[in-house]
C-alpha cells in the first residue's frame, strides 16, 4: 500500500484528549510538516515510540493546538506500517483542523476500518482477530470483553488452524495415493480417514455449541416476561432492575404496552421485555398490548413465564404454557411466601424440574436461583466463560455450519468406501470454509464488506 491515510481515532465530541492517526509510508514526513517539538528538534531525531511534546501549526504558521506526538515505525505498529499519532485536546474543531492539515500534506481520508484492514493485509493479525477488534469496542459486559480479547489474541484462530491442519494432512496423503498409485506410498485406510473426520467433526460441533453463548454476549439475550395479568411480571422486572421501572398495581391489565429494558445480570447482557398480560379483553388499548406481547414472544430467544403460586392454574395460564412449547423457556412460580395452591410436581413433570423455579418477588427469595439458571442457560454447565473457545461472530457460525455439512458428507463417503478423490472434494470444501474464518481463503469482496462495518479511525 503506497498511499498514506489519516483519520480521527477517538469519538467526536468534547473530551480531554483526541487522537489523529496517520498510517502509511509518508507518515513521518507528513507529521514533521505540521508538528513542531518544543526544543526545535524534528520528530525523527527522537527514538521511536517516544511521546514528544510540541504544537501543531497550520500552513500560515499559526498554532492550532499544543499536542503530544509519537512515531511508531513498521512493522511493529498497529497497521504493520509506519504510524504517527497526534494527541491534542479533545475538541471537535481542534481535531478537524489537524485532520484537515494531514489531508493538505498529502494523506487521504481513511475508509471505515482501514487501519485494521491494513493490519490484516500486512499479516499483523488474521481476519478472525481483526473482527474481534470491533467486538472489543462493542462489548456490553466484562465477560463479553474477555471473550473478545481472547479471540483477538488468537484463541479461536488457533483452534480453527488445528482442525484445518489435521484435515489438510489427510488430503495431502490421499492425493499422494491418488496421483502416484505405482509408488510405494503407505496407503491410507478408510478407517483412518473416518477417525480423522470424526475428530474434526467433534471439534466443529464443540465450537458450534458455544456459538449460542457468543451471540448472546455480543447482541444480548432478548427475554420476554409473559403471564396473565397480576401474577408479578412487572414486579419481577423491577426486582431484577432494582428500581421501580414498571408500574405495579393490583388492577389487572395495568401494563398496556411492552416495556423493554437493557441490563446486565452477572455479566449477561439481557434485553428484558415486560409484556402486557395475555388474556381476552374488550379493552381496545389493552388488546393491542396483548397482540404486541404475542409478537415479542415469537421474536424472543427466551420466554420467562410467570405464574401465581397462590392460585391453581387458570385457563389463561394453560394457554400461555402451551404457547411456549418448543421454545427456550423457564417457568417462575411467584408468591411462594403465600400458601402454594399450584401443582408444582405436575409442572416439573411436563416442563422438566430444572426449568421450574419458585420465588417471591416481594421478599426476593429464590431470585439468586433464577440468576444461576440464567448463567447455566447462557454459559452452559458451570455457568462461566473462563474456559473454552466461544464463537461470537455470525459469519463464523455460518462457516462452521457449512464446514460441518462438508465433513458429514466426507464421513458418509468414507464409511461407504467411496473412492478417495470424492472424499477429497468434501474435505477441501471443509478446509476452505475454515480458512475463510481466519482469512486464508476469503474473497476480496467479503474482506471489504467486513471492514466496511468498522468505525472510522479503527
Amino acid at each position: 500500500m503506497e498511499d498514506t491515510i489519516s483519520a480521527i481515532a477517538t469519538a467526536l465530541g468534547e473530551g480531554a484528549v483526541g487522537i489523529v492517526r496517520i498510517s502509511g509510508p509518508n507518515s513521518l514526513v507528513l507529521a514533521e510538516q505540521m508538528f513542531f517539538t518544543k526544543d526545535g528538534n524534528t520528530l525523527s531525531m527522537y527514538e521511536s515510540r517516544r511521546m514528544v511534546y510540541g504544537h501543531v501549526e497550520d500552513e500560515t504558521g499559526n498554532t492550532v493546538d499544543e499536542a503530544l506526538c509519537v512515531f511508531m515505525p513498521g512493522p511493529h505498529s498497529y497497521t504493520g506500517e509506519d504510524v504517527v499519532e497526534i494527541q491534542c485536546h479533545g475538541g471537535i474543531q481542534s481535531l478537524k483542523t489537524i485532520l484537515g492539515l494531514t489531508f493538505a500534506k498529502g494523506a487521504r481520508p481513511a475508509e471505515p476500518g482501514e487501519f485494521t484492514k491494513r493490519a490484516f493485509l500486512n499479516g499483523r493479525m488474521d481476519l478472525a482477530q481483526a473482527e474481534a477488534v470491533m467486538d472489543i469496542i462493542n462489548a456490553r459486559s466484562k465477560e463479553a470483553l474477555k471473550l473478545a480479547i481472547r479471540q483477538q489474541k488468537g484463541q479461536l484462530s488457533t483452534e480453527i488452524r488445528h482442525i484445518r491442519d489435521a484435515l489438510k494432512d489427510v488430503v495431502v496423503h490421499l492425493e499422494a495415493v491418488i496421483d502416484y498409485p505405482e509408488e510405494d506410498i503407505e496407503d491410507v485406510t478408510f478407517d483412518e480417514v473416518r477417525n480423522c473426520i470424526i475428530t474434526g467433526l467433534a471439534s466443529v460441533n464443540n465450537l458450534l455449541s458455544r456459538a449460542h453463548t457468543g451471540k448472546i454476549m455480543r447482541e444480548g439475550l432478548l427475554t420476554a416476561i409473559v403471564g396473565r395479568p397480576n401474577v408479578g411480571k412487572s414486579s419481577l422486572l423491577n426486582c431484577l432492575l432494582r428500581e421501580e421501572r414498571a408500574i405495579v398495581s393490583e388492577i389487572p391489565g395495568t401494563t398496556r404496552d411492552v416495556i423493554q429494558e437493557q441490563m446486565l445480570i452477572e455479566g449477561i447482557p439481557l434485553v428484558l421485555a415486560d409484556t402486557a398480560g395475555i388474556r381476552k379483553t374488550d379493552d381496545f388499548v389493552e388488546s393491542i398490548g396483548v397482540e404486541k406481547t404475542k409478537e415479542i414472544l415469537a421474536a424472543s430467544e427466551l420466554a420467562v413465564v410467570v405464574l401465581d403460586g397462590s392460585e391453581p392454574l387458570r385457563i389463561e395460564d394453560k394457554e400461555i404454557l402451551s404457547s411456549i412449547e418448543g421454545r427456550e423457556h423457564v417457568i417462575i412460580v411467584n408468591k411462594v411466601d403465600l400458601p402454594c395452591l399450584l401443582d408444582l410436581e405436575a409442572l416439573k413433570a411436563k416442563f422438566g424440574p430444572q426449568n421450574v423455579l419458585t420465588l417471591s418477588v416481594k421478599s426476593t427469595k429464590g431470585v439468586d436461583a433464577f440468576v444461576q439458571w440464567l448463567k447455566n442457560f447462557v454459559y452452559g454447565a458451570g455457568g462461566t466463560v473462563e474456559k473454552g473457545v466461544f464463537v461470537q461472530n455470525v459469519r463464523h457460525e455460518k462457516l462452521l455450519s457449512t464446514t460441518k455439512e462438508s465433513l458429514k458428507d466426507a464421513l458418509m463417503a468414507a464409511e461407504k468406501h467411496i473412492p478417495y478423490d470424492c472424499i477429497v472434494i468434501d474435505l477441501r470444501n471443509a478446509i476452505n470454509q475454515l480458512g475463510a474464518i481466519t482469512g486464508e481463503t476469503v474473497q476480496d469482496e467479503i474482506i471489504n464488506e467486513i471492514f466496511a462495518r468498522f468505525c472510522l479511525g479503527k
